[in-house]
C-alpha cells in the first residue's frame, strides 16, 4: 500500500524556485500517475477522500487503464472553473468561507501565520462529532509543514474560482471541464455528520458508468471518513476490488 503525499504537504519538495507552485486540480493526477511510472506500477487500486478523492476520480476518468478500482469519499469531485463561477445559495456559500478568505491577500498572509490553528478549525467543522485529540492531530498537523504548501493551497482554491491561470501545458484540463464519466469499478462512500461542502449521491450516481455501489457511514462520522471509519474504508477498498472482478468475469 503506498499513501503519497501530494505536492505541498509533508516530504515532497518542489526543487527549483521557478517552478510554479501549481495547485489546479490536475496537477496532483499527473504527479500521481508520474510516481506510479517511477515505480513501475501500470494498475492500482484507488481510494481517497477530499484532494485525494478529487486526484483519484481525475486519474479514473483521464487514464482509466491505470485504475483497477476506486473508492471516492463524498463521490464525484472534479470540478469546473465554469461551473464554479455559478452562485450557490447562500448557507451553500457560507461552507466554503475560507475559498474565499484565501482569494484575499488577507487570507493567504493569514494562513501563513494561522495554518495550525486554521486547519484544526477546518477540521472541527468538518467533523463535528469527531473528537479528536491533540496528538492525532499533530501527527496529521506535520503534513502541513512544507515550504510550497502555503502557496499551492492558495493557487487551489484561487484557481477554482478563475482568479488565477493553471499552466498551459495541461490541456487535459479542458477535458475535466466537461465532466467525463468514470467507467471503473467504483464504491463511493458518504458519513452521516460530514460538515464540510459535499454533493448528494444522488447527484452524482450517473457519472460513474461502470459497476457501481454506494454506501452511507454512520455512526457520526465526519468528513475524514478514512481516518473516523477506517474499517468502512478498508472494506470498501476490498469490495471494490470485487466489483472489479465480476466485471472481468462478466
Amino acid at each position: 500500500m503506498i499513501v503519497p503525499y501530494l505536492r505541498g504537504y509533508g516530504t515532497t519538495r518542489i526543487l527549483s524556485p521557478d517552478t510554479p507552485r501549481n495547485g489546479q486540480q490536475i496537477v496532483t493526477a499527473i504527479d500521481i500517475v508520474a510516481l506510479m511510472g517511477a515505480l513501475k506500477i501500470d494498475q492500482a487500486i484507488f481510494g481517497g477522500y477530499d484532494w485525494g478523492a478529487c486526484t483519484a476520480d481525475i486519474i479514473a476518468a483521464l487514464w482509466p487503464e491505470r485504475v483497477k478500482s476506486l473508492v471516492s469519499v463524498s463521490g464525484y469531485l472534479i470540478g469546473s472553473q465554469a461551473a464554479n463561477a455559478k452562485p450557490l445559495p447562500p448557507l451553500a456559500e457560507l461552507q466554503w468561507w475560507y475559498q474565499y478568505y484565501f482569494a484575499t491577500e488577507r487570507g493567504a498572509l493569514g494562513y501563513a501565520q494561522n495554518r495550525d490553528a486554521f486547519n484544526k478549525l477546518i477540521w472541527k467543522l468538518a467533523s463535528p462529532k469527531w473528537h479528536f485529540d491533540d496528538a492525532t492531530y499533530t501527527r496529521s498537523a506535520a503534513s502541513f509543514d512544507n515550504p510550497d504548501h502555503v502557496a499551492i493551497v492558495i493557487h487551489n482554491y484561487r484557481w477554482r474560482l478563475g482568479l488565477v491561470q493553471g499552466e498551459a501545458q495541461y490541456d487535459a484540463e479542458q477535458r475535466l471541464a466537461a465532466a467525463p464519466a468514470i467507467s471503473v469499478p467504483t464504491i463511493t462512500l458518504e458519513s452521516d455528520a460530514n460538515g464540510a461542502p459535499h454533493p448528494d449521491p444522488a447527484a452524482y450516481a450517473k457519472k460513474f458508468t461502470g459497476k457501481y455501489a454506494h454506501r452511507t457511514i454512520g455512526g457520526g462520522i465526519g468528513h475524514n471518513l478514512p481516518q473516523e471509519a477506517p474499517k468502512a474504508f478498508a472494506d470498501a477498498i476490498v469490495q471494490s476490488v470485487a466489483l472489479w472482478s465480476r466485471t472481468k468475469s462478466s
